[in-house]
């Protein structure tokens, strides 16, 4: 039987907290930090707890 694998794409941008949380990154956080405020910066730059509509569906891409 075919073993599932894991996408990657998805295992790049998403990690999984100890007590099995899925977390991102912001989005808007790469370049361009002259025209953003500093305040903004720092909003962006705290990882986000993904969704509960959306983790299932990544939970299976990631194979747990």
């Amino acid at each position: 039987m075919p073993k599932q694998k894991t996408h990657k794409g998805t295992a790049k941008r998403v990690r999984v907290t100890g007590s099995g949380k899925l977390m991102r990154e912001q989005a808007n956080n790469q370049h361009k930090f002259e025209h953003k405020s500093s305040r903004r910066k720092r909003r962006l730059d705290s990882d986000q707890v993904i969704s509960p509509a959306d983790t299932r569906n990544l939970k299976k891409l990631l194979g747990l």
